[in-house]
């Protein structure tokens, strides 16, 4: 198994009901902006796709170049997206309170232990992508306390923990690298041992929390915002290609212009599969050993570091800007669009179901199988997903997830 086999991220959409209680009080039809949520999920799935299944970026050229795009970035974008459904879950523009907030916080609550046994389980297949959804429960649990806060002091948060906690992480992986078999992380700590226990889930897994809170907390903010606004989405756009600049700009000069840090690369046996000089923006060089703090300046996609962070959260923010605007004011875009935005709907059926494919057609080596392949699983999906959509308001998973947050209604 390859590390690329790490963009594995879902968004476990609310229920459809979900939506028709965060409308605002405007006269705009709020279908563009909320559609425009699923479109993200859309992509975002078509990209989780493109990593595990589609070519091997490192064959170059432009299909290379293209598959390289969706490695790293289609999971930030679903981890940026989560907070976008914890805040329509608790209210969006204005967080609920009494016993409908009690109500909503369960049904998160619900959902990430759902999640946490759904990713353990399909981890235990044996499956060679790494599965994100226990990653994904874990989010969800560790962000709720923030979900009264307005998008001011979200945005600080998110700010802060991406400028901050790539390094406590760094720190923290070294000392248990320093301890030995795990740094003393066994027993109950690394438990179920063929999945992903406490440790991995926090910090030395595919997805660790500690890096990838900050995404989530970022979604949370942007989905308090009045996205009918024309201003705002503009806005929205030009933070995020900022953000995208600041974190790849900033890391392609650090590479070439910081006495040192190349070398400190290569000496720690990063950059065999390419040039280390790629590390601003591809994972084509390798992933972070973490024996030098060097790769602290590269913004790899999975190299978890600040500047990776702040540049996926960017392309994050813009992507989901375009998808807003597109669906808002394009009729006929939306309507060419509706396939992709009926996989968004239902993209933890289409997560599971890759994963699924995969183990059954006894894909190893991922990625690094031809075109048509990853053609033949987004074809799949896409018409499953058309189809099913046009008699049901939900995928089938999303539809067992919703009644098994029923349970939330008895909370008093």
């Amino acid at each position: 198994m390859t590390q690329n086999a790490h963009d594995t991220t879902l968004v476990a959409p609310p229920r459809p009901e979900a939506y028709a209680t965060t409308q605002l009080p405007d006269t705009r039809p709020s279908v563009g902006r909320l559609i425009g949520v699923d479109l993200a999920r859309g992509l975002a799935v078509f990209g989780m796709y493109a990593a595990h299944v589609g070519p091997d970026p490192s064959e170059g050229g432009s299909t290379g170049f293209f598959m390289e795009l969706a490695h790293g970035r289609a999971s930030a974008l679903f981890a940026f997206l989560a907070g976008f459904s914890i805040v329509l879950i608790t209210g969006r523009r204005t967080p609920k309170t009494g016993r409908a907030g009690r109500q909503a916080v369960a049904k998160v609550v619900i959902r990430a232990l759902v999640l946490l046994v759904l990713g353990t389980a399909l981890t235990l297949t044996g499956t060679p992508v790494e599965v994100i959804l226990a990653f994904y429960g874990l989010y969800f649990l560790l962000v709720l306390p923030l979900y009264r806060l307005g998008a001011r002091p979200l945005a600080v948060i998110a700010v802060s923990g991406a400028l901050i906690m790539p390094q406590i992480l760094y720190v923290v992986q070294q000392a248990l690298n320093q301890g030995g078999d795990g740094g003393g992380t066994g027993g109950i700590w690394a438990w179920p041992t063929d999945a992903d226990g406490i440790v991995s889930l926090l910090f030395t897994g595919g997805y660790p929390a500690l890096a990838w809170i900050p995404f989530v907390v970022a979604g949370m903010a942007v989905a308090r915002l009045d996205l009918a606004s024309t201003v705002v989405r503009a806005r929205l756009a030009v933070t995020g290609v900022s953000l995208a600049v600041v974190g790849h700009g900033g890391s392609f000069l650090a590479l070439h212009l910081v006495p040192g840090v190349a070398s400190a690369l290569r000496a720690s046996g990063w950059g065999e599969g390419g040039s280390v000089m790629s590390a601003w923006w591809s994972d084509t060089a390798g992933y972070p050993t973490g024996t030098t703090p060097a790769w602290l300046l590269a913004a790899s996609p999975h190299s978890e570091t600040t500047l990776s962070v702040v540049a996926n959260t960017g392309v994050a923010i813009v992507v989901l800007a375009a998808c807003l605007a597109a669906t808002d004011t394009l009729p006929d875009f939306r309507r060419l669009a509706a396939p992709v935005i009926a996989v968004g709907t239902m993209s933890l059926t289409a997560y599971v179901f890759h994963i699924v494919a995969i183990r059954a057609l006894g894909m190893e080596e991922l990625p690094g199988f031809p075109l048509h392949v990853l053609l033949g699983f987004l074809v799949a999906v896409t018409v499953f997903a058309t189809l099913w959509s046009r008699h049901f308001a939900r995928g089938p998973l999303e539809w067992l997830l919703g009644r098994a947050t029923r349970i939330a209604e008895r909370v008093r």
